[in-house]
């Protein structure tokens, strides 16, 4: 597989509707919100998660796809298989190179994850550590958002002390949810980088994949519907680019459509995506992937 040769930035931009899309559990797993501007985020680890999860569902028990960091995962256990693929004793300290090198390169070959976003595998059994190619921000809300809290009522009881109680009342609980948001994420792809992990050009295009069609395997009731809504890529001639990022994010805009302007937002065509060919620097490249 060849490794990417060319640098990357990229807008994504994903809506959620009558659903949280993702809760902080330090309040409540209410929707997290920007205590200033009341704008929606969601957390780079969040949409990770995500990506991780669709690959895993694509590239199920497929050689070079695994996921390193994966739910009840012992990694001292995936760093293990490292050791002994390489026939080496399990050590607390990363032997010197040529071995070292090894076997970190040995964990990027096998894991997908590792691969894009890196990864620090020194817990205990050593691989050492290396920095991913693909980074994520945080993603925000183009307005301010505004969370509910909805009622909700269960007919079952979990205890036959439960039972009595219900006669007279059910029991109550309570959800969080957001009417509407339309979320902006940026995202960042070094060539130099994928040099050291073996970022190839077939897993950018399962980067992409997965970016596409994420949410349609990540369905439930907490999350409402969420769906990815654009991919907006910049691609760079040179591996080491041929612009700022923040030049070229600032060409894209994201603003509300004029006819909806005084009316609360609760869909996507109410906004308008623009691109401003004139700020993009020669030697990039625009994709609307979708």
């Amino acid at each position: 597989m060849t490794t990417i040769a060319n640098r990357y930035e990229f807008v994504y931009l994903f809506d959620v509707t009558n659903g949280n899309p993702n809760g902080d559990p330090d309040a409540g797993n209410l929707p997290r919100l920007d205590p200033e501007t009341n704008h929606g985020l969601v957390t780079d680890v969040c949409l990770k998660r995500k990506i991780r999860n669709y690959v895993s569902l694509e590239k199920e028990s497929e050689a070079g796809h695994a996921i390193y960091m994966q739910e009840k995962a012992l990694l001292n256990d995936q760093h293990k298989k490292a050791y002994e693929a390489e026939g080496i004793e399990p050590s607390a300290k990363l032997p010197k190179d040529p071995q070292g090198t090894q076997l970190t390169q040995w964990m990027c070959k096998q894991f997908y994850d590792i691969r894009a976003f890196g990864a620090v595998m020194s817990t205990g059994v050593n691989c050492g550590q290396v920095r991913g190619p693909v980074q994520l921000g945080f993603a925000s809300s183009i307005e301010p958002v505004v969370p509910m809290e909805v009622s909700i009522t269960r007919m079952a009881v979990t205890n036959e002390k439960d039972a009595e109680k219900q006669k007279e009342q059910r029991t109550m609980g309570r959800k969080h949810i957001l009417p509407y948001g339309l979320y902006r994420a940026h995202g960042f792809i070094s060539a130099k980088l994928a040099e050291r992990t073996g970022f190839s050009e077939d897993d950018l295009e399962l980067l992409w994949r997965s970016l596409t069609s994420m949410f349609e395997h990540d369905r439930s009731a907490a999350r409402g519907e969420m769906a990815a809504r654009k991919l907006i890529v910049f691609k760079h001639d040179h591996p080491m680019g041929n612009a700022p990022a923040h030049v070229l994010f600032d060409a894209i805009k994201v603003q509300r459509a004029a006819k909806d302007a005084d009316l609360p937002a609760r869909g996507f065509a109410n906004y308008e995506v623009s691109i401003d060919a004139a700020r993009v620097p020669s030697g990039v490249t625009v994709v609307e992937r979708f």
